[in-house]
């Protein structure tokens, strides 16, 4: 069983959770674009499928320039054989963003499933 298998895939877009999801999803963003290097599109879609959540371009690519927009993702025109594609890398704000993210949702999960 695979990792998407084991759990109900979210389908952004029509989710009542979307407010939330697109929150883990920014910071899930932001993670791969600081520890991994560039992302693109795509593969980010992959990638985010693989933890249950279904995105379409329609979705992904509005984050990605919103991402942009605020200064934590810089993009560039990159061939990739064929054909161009964009690829996104974390700013040092980004950067600065990512950790913070990082240790609020660790104290979270903290409170979340400690035990009682």
């Amino acid at each position: 069983m695979t990792k998407t298998d084991s759990k109900a895939l979210v389908s952004v877009e029509a989710s009542d959770g979307q407010d939330l999801y697109s929150g883990l999803i920014r910071i899930h963003i932001l993670y791969h674009a600081c520890e991994e290097g560039p992302i693109f599109g795509l593969g980010m879609i992959n990638e985010l499928a693989r933890h249950g959540y279904r995105l379409s371009t329609g979705t992904l690519y509005p984050l990605l320039h919103g991402l942009e927009k605020k200064g934590l993702l810089r993009s560039q025109k990159v061939r990739a054989g064929r054909w161009i594609r964009r690829e996104y890398h974390a700013t040092p704000a980004g950067r600065r963003a990512f950790r913070s993210a990082k240790q609020r949702v660790s104290e979270l999960f903290g409170e979340i499933f400690e035990s009682k």
